[in-house]
């Protein structure tokens, strides 16, 4: 491994500054934005492919292919006008010119094989508010939806919403996977899977910088797939990786500190940058088991009132984190309020197990919080927090594939669980707590249902008012925090890693990598 890092930069045949390398530790499944439904698909998706749209660091959606677009005044018909200047990458496929114009046709066709059960893209659900599309000449592109539903164009920023060329998807069938042809500013050159993979600059990128230079910067991206978060860190740490994600408690105390600071001794080397997430990491718990106690709201809020949950991002998570102590919904998202939670209050998580207790007759209430093995050390200090308030709490640990497996099919009475934004609005998040969206058929794994937040569901997704539609989720989760039928524990952050002649790197709540404005020097 390294004989190959050493060798990168003379089998690129570019000098140091001009590639971005950067490691993917879960490796990377798929090249086709069909296929877009994880982070490590997406980050590589994201410099091959362009939709109609796209997001900001700020989540304001912006034009991509799209130069303009109009929508009716019921919400419901979306009219995109397209550039004439976006062509595909260059490939034989295309005949003498090795490309083509992008056309509605394209995006006609791209939608279609979103659609079609033979391909099983895990996208589809993205256009299931959609009753047509079609394109009505060369550059337009018209979208008809069911029912009124704002956050749309958020979506259509997503990956699975990209382009593709039927030319090339008819040609190699299956193998699209590993032969991408799309119009993003980095163009395929070589996957070998597990090992590594090559992307180059697209000389003919549409997109210029402010000065009204070409984007991209950068010439080449190098991916690595090193399975082991250890020597992903020691390769930044030695300066043969330009970019690191996350943390890892085998690093983190290495690298911050417990007040989520760059240890003194990285700081002339590193830059750190954090930033609000869309990720709610929460414990859910299923309504409808067999474990009656946790059917008492009085119960439920009690275990949100007793641990400290400060403490936990302070010790646990070395201050990388904010403490979910305003509801489900995220900071990070427009519609956040800070509206009063749960915070940390040992005499009154005290007063209400001691009312459960009197109103049930059960004077040694017992409960089991499954989890994985990452979050473990997470569920041990409620576990210990909780017992200072006289409740028996069990952890049980269990594989991931498990875990997903029995919080979906109602098995877990408490089970940890995190929700991490597909588009930038709070319907997301609350669409988990809707009653028609129960689990194993939709996202509400708690089977939580409420006549009064599913009105105001109802009525928020047609609402084309902004101000109005973010009142009605702030009432929802008011909902959800008297209810409590999940216990929050942290609202995530993006935290990234450069080496200092890293420049142009942005960070954004979706935590998307967007390469086409960074620059490296020298």
């Amino acid at each position: 491994m390294l004989s190959f890092f050493a060798c990168q930069q003379r089998e690129s045949n570019f000098s140091d500054t001009e590639v971005f390398r950067y490691n993917e530790h879960s490796n990377i499944t798929s090249l086709d934005p069909a296929f877009a439904r994880d982070q490590r698909n997406i980050w590589a998706t994201n410099q091959l492919y362009n939709g109609l749209v796209q997001l900001d660091d700020s989540l304001h959606v912006k034009p991509s292919i799209a130069s303009s677009w109009t929508i009716s005044e019921d919400g419901r018909t979306y009219t995109f006008a397209l550039r004439k200047d976006i062509y595909f990458h260059k490939h034989s496929l295309f005949g003498k010119d090795s490309t083509r114009l992008v056309n509605a046709n394209d995006f006609e066709y791209s939608f279609q094989r979103l659609l079609d059960a033979k391909v099983a893209s895990p996208g589809g659900w993205v256009l299931q508010n959609v009753e047509s599309f079609q394109a009505k000449n060369d550059s337009i592109f018209e979208v008809q939806l069911k029912q009124a539903f704002p956050p749309f164009l958020g979506l259509l920023a997503m990956k699975y919403c990209s382009v593709v060329p039927k030319e090339a998807v008819d040609y190699f069938g299956s193998e699209f996977r590993a032969n991408p042809i799309g119009t993003g500013p980095f163009q395929f050159k070589l996957w070998v899977e597990n090992t590594k993979l090559v992307l180059r600059k697209n000389t003919h990128y549409f997109e210029k910088d402010a000065s009204g230079n070409n984007l991209p910067y950068l010439e080449a991206v190098a991916v690595t797939f090193l399975p082991d978060k250890q020597s992903e860190f020691l390769q930044f740490i030695q300066g043969n990786l330009d970019f690191m994600k996350s943390l890892d408690a085998s690093y983190k105390d290495d690298i911050i500190t417990t007040e989520g600071k760059l240890q003194k001794k990285y700081e002339g080397d590193i830059t750190m940058q954090t930033g609000a997430y869309l990720n709610t990491e929460y414990l859910g718990i299923f309504l409808e088991g067999e474990e009656k106690t946790l059917q008492n709201k009085l119960l439920r809020k009690a275990i949100n009132y007793g641990f400290d949950r400060k403490k936990m991002i302070r010790y646990l998570r070395n201050g990388i984190g904010t403490p979910a102590e305003n509801g489900f919904i995220p900071k990070g998202l427009p519609s956040f309020n800070a509206q009063k939670g749960y915070e940390y209050d040992l005499e009154k998580a005290k007063d209400l197990l001691a009312q459960f207790q009197k109103e049930t007759g059960n004077t040694n209430p017992k409960i089991t919080i499954t989890t994985n093995s990452n979050y473990l050390d997470l569920c041990e200090f409620i576990q210990r927090e909780l017992e200072k308030i006289g409740l028996s709490v069990v952890v049980d640990v269990i594989p991931p594939s498990t875990l997903r497996q029995g919080k979906a099919n109602g098995k877990l009475p408490i089970f940890r669980a995190s929700w991490i934004a597909d588009y930038p609005d709070a319907e997301n998040y609350l669409s988990l707590f809707y009653s028609k969206n129960f689990a194993p058929n939709g996202p509400n794994y708690t089977h939580f249902k409420n006549d009064a937040f599913d009105q105001l569901y109802e009525k928020s997704i047609s609402e084309v008012d902004v101000e109005k539609r973010y009142g009605l989720y702030q009432k929802m989760d008011s909902i959800l925090i008297d209810e409590a039928p999940v216990i929050p524990l942290y609202y995530d952050q993006v935290i990234r890693f450069t080496r200092k002649n890293v420049q142009g790197l942005g960070i954004n709540p979706v935590d998307l990598l967007d390469l086409r404005r960074v620059k490296k020097e020298k």
